[in-house]
C-alpha cells in the first residue's frame, strides 16, 4: 500500500507542486512516503526511526507440554510453518530460510526506492543502522542531527520556523496569522466529490474489497466470510451496468471450505462473460491466493507477499491437562470414529491417518486448481508450492501472477479486457445496518482524535508497550484457535505472514 501512495505522490509532483514532509519524528513507514517529497523537515527533537524489518513471534511447545495439551499436525508442505509455534520452541531452518529470503528482498526494495528517491549512494540506510551507535556518539547522541549529516532529512525546523517557510509557499490565513493557507483534506474530498460528474456513457468497473481472515458463513466488516463475499459477487454478476469486476485481495487465508467457496463464486462470475482481474494489496497468501487463482489476470505489488500454497490442519486435545485435574473421560461408541473430533480423548492413529488424508487431498486439489489457472503442470507448481512464501516480484518471475503493479492498473485492465476507453469505478460493498454505520463512524472519528493527538508525540519503545506488543502476539495465536471455523479443521492460512 505505501508503494502505491508513493506512486501517487510522485504523480502528483509531476503536476511541478511542491510537496513538503514534516514530522516530529519519522517512523520506517512515514520515512518511506516522506522519501518521496520534495523537502523533509523533522524538528530538532525529533528522530528518523529506521531499524530494518524482522519477523519474530513467541513458540509455545514447551508451555503446552507442561499444560498437557496435545497439538496434533498435519500439513502438507516443507515451508508450511504456520503450526510452528504449537509445536516447536524456536523457528525451523526451512521457516528461518524462506522468512530471511521474502523478507530480505522486501527490505531491499525498500532502501533501493528510498536511496533513489533522497539521491543517497547504495547502502546508505544499511550503514545508518548498523553503525547507529558510532555515529551518534559522533554527534553527541543528537539524533535529529545524526539523520540531518546523513542527508536522511533537508531541514532541522522548529514548529515557528517550518510555519514560516510554509507561509512563504502558500500564503498566509487572512484570519489567523498563525497558520499558513491551507485546506482539509477531508473537506477537499467532499468538495470533490459533490463536483464530480460521471459520463453516462463510460462503462462501469465494479471493486470489491476483500480483506482479513477467510472464514466461513457471515462475518462482519474487516474479515471476509464466504456467505458475505459470495453475495456481492453474485450481486456483480446480476448487475447489468457493470462490465468488469476487480476484487482488492488483503488476506493471510483461513478456512480451505470457505477459500473454496469463494473461488467457485469468482469462476462463475467469470465464466458469465465478466472480466474478473485480482488486485494483490500487502498481503494475497494461501488460502488469499486460493481465491484468486482462476481470476482472469492477477496484479500485484512488488512487495505483496503472496504464494504459501500449502495446506495444514492443527487439532489440540486436552486429555493430558483434564487428567492431572482429576477428570477422566469414558463411554461407547457405535465406531471407532465416533470420538474422532473430541478434543478431551487422545486421537486415535485411524483419525489420524483421515485427517492427514483430507489434507493431501486438499493440497492437491491446490495443485491442480493453480495449473489450470496458470496454464503450468501441477509438477511446475509443486515445485514453487509446498507452502513457500514469495513476494510479488518473485511470484511474478514464477509465474504466479500475471503483471506487477497498482489497484490503478488492475482496474485499468479489468476495463481494458471489457473493451471500455472510459470507465468509472463502481465500489460493491454489503450494505451496512444502521447500528454497523454507526459504529464505523465512531471508529473513524476515534481514529481521526488518536491521530491528532499523536502528533507531536516522541515515539518511545517502552516497557509498556513491547509488553502490549508480546501479549498482542500471544493472544493471536491463541485467538486462532477460538475463531477457526473451517468444518473439517484444514486451513489454509500463512500465519508467518502476518509477522510483517
Amino acid at each position: 500500500k505505501l508503494n502505491e501512495l508513493g506512486e501517487a505522490l510522485t504523480r502528483f509532483k509531476s503536476s511541478g507542486k511542491p510537496v513538503i514532509a514534516t514530522g516530529s519524528n519519522f517512523s520506517q513507514e512515514q520515512y518511506y512516503l516522506a522519501s518521496f517529497a520534495d523537502e523533509i523537515h523533522l524538528n530538532p527533537m525529533g528522530m528518523v526511526l529506521l531499524s530494518g524489518y524482522g519477523a519474530y513471534q513467541p513458540y509455545f511447545r514447551e508451555a503446552f507440554d507442561k499444560l498437557g495439551i496435545n497439538f496434533h499436525v498435519f500439513r502438507v508442505g516443507d515451508y508450511k510453518d504456520a503450526i510452528e509455534p504449537f509445536t516447536r520452541n524456536d523457528m525451523s531452518d526451512a521457516s528461518r530460510q524462506q522468512t530471511q529470503s521474502w523478507l530480505g528482498d522486501l527490505w531491499q526494495a525498500y532502501t533501493s526506492q528510498v536511496e533513489s528517491n533522497r539521491k543517497l549512494s547504495p547502502g546508505a540506510l544499511n550503514n545508518y543502522i548498523s553503525h547507529m551507535d558510532d555515529n551518534l556518539e559522533r554527534v553527541g547522541g543528537n539524533v535529529a542531527k545524526l539523520a540531518h549529516q546523513h542527508s536522511l532529512v533537508d531541514h532541522i525546523s522548529t514548529r515557528p520556523a517550518l510555519l514560516k517557510h510554509l507561509q512563504s509557499l502558500a500564503g498566509t490565513n487572512p484570519e489567523k496569522e498563525n497558520e499558513y493557507l491551507h485546506v482539509d483534506y477531508q473537506e477537499y474530498l467532499f468538495h470533490q466529490q459533490l463536483t464530480l460528474k460521471s459520463d453516462k456513457n463510460n462503462g462501469k468497473v465494479g471493486l470489491i474489497i476483500a480483506k482479513g481472515t477467510i472464514y466461513d458463513g457471515e462475518q462482519p466488516e474487516g474479515e471476509i466470510g464466504s456467505l458475505t463475499l459470495s453475495k456481492l459477487l453474485q450481486q456483480a454478476r446480476d448487475d447489468k451496468q457493470l462490465d468488469a469486476l476487480v476484487i482488492r485481495v488483503d488476506s493471510p487465508g483461513g478456512s480451505a471450505f470457505a477459500s473454496d467457496v469463494i473461488r467457485h463464486e469468482i469462476e462463475l462470475t467469470s465464466q458469465s462473460g465478466m472480466p474478473v482481474v485480482i488486485s494483490m494489496g500487502s498481503l494475497a497468501a494461501s488460502g488469499g491466493y486460493w481465491i484468486s487463482a482462476n481470476a482472469d489476470q492477477i496484479w500485484a505489488a512488488p512487495t505483496t507477499i503472496t504464494g504459501s500454497i500449502g495446506v495444514f490442519g492443527l487439532i489440540p486435545t486436552f486429555e493430558k491437562t483434564l487428567a492431572s485435574l482429576g477428570i477422566n473421560n469414558d463411554g461407547v461408541g457405535t465406531s471407532p470414529l465416533a470420538d474422532i473430533y473430541r478434543l478431551d480423548r487422545p486421537m486415535s492413529e485411524q483419525a489420524k491417518r483421515i485427517i492427514q488424508l483430507n489434507v493431501e487431498n486438499i493440497y492437491q486439489q491446490f495443485l491442480d486448481l493453480v495449473a489450470s489457472g496458470r496454464d503450468i503442470s501441477a509438477t511446475q507448481v509443486h515445485s514453487i508450492a509446498q507452502g513457500r512464501v514469495w513476494t510479488g516480484a518473485q511470484a511474478k518471475e514464477l509465474g504466479l501472477v500475471d503483471e506487477l503493479g497498482s489497484l490503478k492498473d488492475a482496474l485499468d485492465a479489468a476495463a481494458s479486457l471489457a473493451g471500455l476507453e472510459h470507465y468509472d469505478t463502481r465500489p460493491i460493498e454489503r450494505q451496512l445496518n444502521f447500528q454497523e454505520h454507526l459504529f464505523k463512524q465512531l471508529t473513524q472519528r476515534a481514529e481521526q482524535l488518536q491521530l491528532r493527538l499523536n502528533i507531536g508525540r516522541h515515539h518511545q519503545v517502552t516497557l509498556e508497550s513491547a509488553v502490549k506488543q508480546q501479549l498482542g502476539m500471544i493472544a493471536q495465536k491463541i485467538g486462532l484457535l477460538s475463531t477457526a471455523n473451517d468444518q473439517a479443521g484444514v486451513y489454509l492460512e500463512c500465519l508467518e505472514c502476518r509477522l510483517f
